[in-house]
């Protein structure tokens, strides 16, 4: 898995790395039961601190998609919660639809999007 990073971005660093694991499971690059890098090899693939890889890994475990291990450290383990799932997806895509809404974006854009995403993940 190749991670990029963008420093320049007004993105988190921490938030870069969750959105490109997600997108690495999203597309099978990783899979359920793999394993990622230490924290530590990580920062050093990456070049960036490891407090930033160990705050990414743990919002990663806190959204359910992966649990950590003293012995056998970050593994990927996909929640099965589809209800707390669906919750979440909900809350954030009402910001999303309301940002879209004061950008005059119509309902049918949108879903045109949302298709194309999909599509891109089979």
């Amino acid at each position: 898995m190749v991670l990029e990073i963008d420093f320049n971005s007004d993105e988190a660093i921490y938030m870069q790395l969750r959105n490109q694991i997600i997108l690495a499971i999203a597309t099978d690059e990783i899979k359920e039961g793999d394993s990622l890098p230490s924290v530590r090899r990580m920062a050093d693939n990456v070049g960036v601190n490891m407090h930033t890889v160990n705050k990414a890994y743990s919002v990663l475990r806190q959204e359910g998609f992966l649990k950590l291990d003293r012995r056998h450290g970050a593994i990927i383990a996909l929640d099965i919660d589809k209800l707390r799932a669906l919750d979440e997806m909900k809350f954030e895509m009402k910001v999303i639809l309301a940002k879209a809404i004061c950008k005059n974006i119509t309902e049918e854009e949108a879903h045109e999007i949302v298709n194309e995403i999909y599509n891109e993940f089979r």
